[in-house]
């Protein structure tokens, strides 16, 4: 397994050298590659949600690697992303991926105090998106009402800015709107709704539609995947056992549908007869199950954990790896959402590498820990 863990990490930084020169050259943030192109967002520009992961991922080799091209990548980038920042129109509640994974990565690092700076404008951008009745909005224009489980994974940015400004209210917002999803987007049997609207002016839940899966009622594994690692990360930073207990309910169910061949389906309830995969859920999920075999307790379920989470990572890797100079990006078959090809179907898309690289990381004990409480 080591043997495997580590030849893969060597693909890995042999892989992004290539990518970090191309992506400097273009002068764009990545979201997918297109043979030996970066492409940029699909929508918004540098504002699009996605902007983040690539410094993430540059944040996560220099770590491992110390390598300088990765560094000079990340801090060129998050200028980007402070431009946006500044302009702010385009933001919503996805600033903690964009900006825990830049401007946070950067304050982690090296202490720097505009990026501590920028990293709570952030943070303040998110809070100031709290409904007082039980959650934090996740879009703009018509939909005061619309929260959405990817938030999950934003939640962070907030328990950070607690910590780091000694302020309660960001956390009390955080556990809030986690208390408000345990609630309202996680079933009986661990799945979860992708999108719960709400009447704004009273908190009554209004509607579950099926959002970026299949339907309503059904299963979109991202949605999964981000419920999965955003309540274990709630729980690393609060210490509150309800979260490590929905983290693992919503854990087992995702292992139960698991591909035999390791790949997971767009969506767990879609049609047997669809091939439509998004291996980002996958390397996500996966790298949320590292952190929940560290967390959990329970000693089948450890080991259960990274059992599947190795089986996910190397499913892709067997199935869906693209390791040739041909193209930039590493996992094929990410899709976006079940029935918008817009952003893509089936294509690399950058985000579901940094999930990939991430869990590799943790895999080796180089885990940069871009997610977790920072320690005093």
């Amino acid at each position: 397994m080591q043997k495997w863990i580590d030849s893969t990490f060597d693909k890995i930084v042999d892989k992004f050298r290539v990518s970090t020169a191309k992506a400097k050259e273009q002068g764009l943030i990545p979201y997918r590659s297109e043979g030996k192109e970066w492409i940029g967002s699909p929508f918004d520009g540098n504002s699009w949600w996605t902007g983040g992961f690539w410094p993430g991922a540059m944040w996560l080799l220099h770590n491992a690697t110390k390598e300088e091209c990765f560094l000079k990548e990340a801090l060129r980038v998050e200028k980007l992303l402070v431009h946006e920042l500044m302009e702010f129109t385009h933001l919503n509640h996805d600033v903690g991926f964009m900006y825990m994974l830049s401007c946070g990565a950067h304050y982690r690092f090296t202490g720097d105090s505009e990026a501590h700076r920028n990293t709570m404008h952030a943070a303040t951008i998110l809070a100031g998106r709290f409904n007082p009745n039980g959650y934090i909005r996740a879009w703009d224009k018509d939909r005061a009402g619309w929260a959405i489980i990817d938030c999950m994974m934003n939640l962070s940015l907030l328990y950070w800015a607690s910590a780091e400004e000694n302020d309660p209210r960001f956390e009390q917002i955080a556990r809030i709107h986690a208390d408000t999803s345990m609630r309202t987007f996680v079933r009986e049997d661990g799945s979860c709704n992708h999108i719960v609207i709400f009447d704004p002016s009273n908190g009554e839940v209004l509607d579950c539609p099926g959002g970026q899966g299949y339907a309503a009622g059904s299963s979109w594994s991202r949605g999964q995947a981000w419920a999965l690692y955003g309540f274990a990360l709630s729980y690393m930073h609060t210490g509150d056992k309800r979260y490590l207990e929905t983290a693992e309910r919503i854990a087992n169910y995702f292992i139960a549908n698991i591909r035999p061949d390791g790949l997971t389906d767009s969506d767990f309830c879609q049609p047997k007869d669809e091939e439509r995969i998004d291996n980002i859920a996958g390397a996500c999920a996966a790298s949320g199950l590292l952190d929940l075999s560290d967390l959990t307790e329970d000693t089948v379920l450890k080991e259960s954990y990274r059992d599947a989470a190795i089986k996910l990572l190397q499913g892709i890797d067997a199935h869906c790896a693209d390791w040739t100079e041909e193209t930039l990006g590493i996992m094929q078959k990410c899709t976006a959402s079940y029935h918008n090809d817009g952003a893509g179907r089936h294509i690399n898309i950058l985000y579901g590498d940094y999930f990939f690289v991430e869990a590799i990381c943790k895999l080796r004990g180089a885990d940069a820990k871009l997610w977790s409480p920072m320690s005093k």
